[in-house]
């Protein structure tokens, strides 16, 4: 059999319903002139997501994993375990609008120089949820977070670049940094960049990606044409989830800035989350947003140290030498919910 045109790759985390109707919607996309496969990493999930998926979708190809490594780390053994020419990233709380594998992978053919791609993540009713392209780090996005601007002043470009609130996501534009709720990466530049950094257990690590690329002549686009809806966060808790982001975010500035920059970037966010907990404590309206500031406060050593070290090499364990799960215990608690994310925070 020929080598597929692209091999989707989909990591889950206690979310099969959400993966099943996902699957289901991406094979019925399928068209005559692109052929794809799909991997599904199941990083250990409690819902018996891997049996249901194993059972309806036995075409699918189906890794088992017995602990949950992280978003990042799922995706680089489902990368090693497909061969398709171009790979596609896609969350399991996504469900695909037409016939994106296809719409996508022809975008990427005539326009071969970008090597990463995305297209809109939309919310249910439509509209696009900004989560599919990103603005990169700088201490000019942190100096507005730590003042508040960017949550005053969110919806302009100057306070709230990271989330790129001006962009025109109706035409096809170049973009800083492409979210892994749908990437699409040329393998053999995936495979050179050494796939995700395995230290990034969530949040932060398509930025990463992003930057690497770049760094490597990459030019990521997007195109307006291919859409998902998006779900979003559906395996993460409100309790908890900023913390993720916020180590995500710290682990990035360690890896890409000098220790000088990083401390003072660290530095910024702590005053970020500090001023917002004195938000919480004092206003009643910033307790209905969902976010705990004043635990987030607390738990500051945590997430400005970033998420721990891990050695790793690329590419990383065959995943046919993976044993299935057993009796497993669940992830701690900080380490859980590795799908359904945004980079953005």
């Amino acid at each position: 059999m020929s080598r597929p045109d692209v091999s989707v790759v989909v990591v889950s985390y206690n979310t099969r319903d959400l993966t099943l109707r996902c699957l289901r919607e991406l094979i019925d996309s399928r068209t005559p002139d692109v052929r794809f496969d799909i991997t599904v990493v199941d990083n250990a999930s409690l819902d018996d997501s891997a049996d249901a998926i194993a059972e309806r979708f036995p075409e699918v190809r189906l890794i088992r994993l017995t602990e949950n490594v992280g978003w990042g780390r799922g995706v680089n053994r489902g990368a090693v375990a497909s061969d398709g020419e171009y790979l596609l990233l896609l969350n399991p709380d996504t469900v695909p609008v037409g016939h994106p594998v296809t719409d996508l992978l022809t975008f990427a053919r005539r326009q071969p120089e970008h090597r990463v791609y995305t297209g809109r993540t939309l919310h249910a009713d439509g509209t696009d949820d900004g989560y599919s392209c990103w603005g990169l780090p700088s201490l000019w996005s942190h100096f507005t977070f730590a003042t508040g601007l960017s949550t005053a002043f969110s919806r302009y470009q100057w306070a709230n670049p990271e989330g790129l609130p001006r962009y025109d996501r109706q035409s096809v534009c170049e973009v800083p940094a492409v979210s892994g709720c749908l990437m699409l990466i040329e393998r053999d530049l995936f495979c050179q960049l050494g796939g995700f950094d395995p230290q990034f257990f969530l949040y932060s690590d398509d930025i990463d990606l992003a930057a690497r690329a770049a760094a490597l002549g990459a030019r990521p686009i997007l195109n307006p044409d291919v859409a998902v809806i998006h779900v979003g966060g559906a395996s993460s808790s409100s309790e908890g989830q900023r913390v993720k982001i916020l180590r995500g975010k710290a682990t990035y500035v360690r890896r890409h800035w000098s220790p000088p920059r990083a401390r003072l970037g660290i530095g910024l966010l702590a005053a970020g989350v500090g001023l917002r907990a004195v938000g919480t404590a004092l206003l009643t309206s910033e307790r209905s947003r969902g976010v705990d500031w004043i635990s987030v406060w607390r738990q500051r050593r945590v997430w400005s140290a970033g998420w721990p070290q891990i050695n790793e090499p690329w590419p990383p364990q065959d995943p046919s030498e993976v044993p299935p799960p057993s009796t497993a215990p669940p992830p701690p608690a900080d380490r859980a919910g590795a799908v359904g994310r945004t980079s953005g925070g």
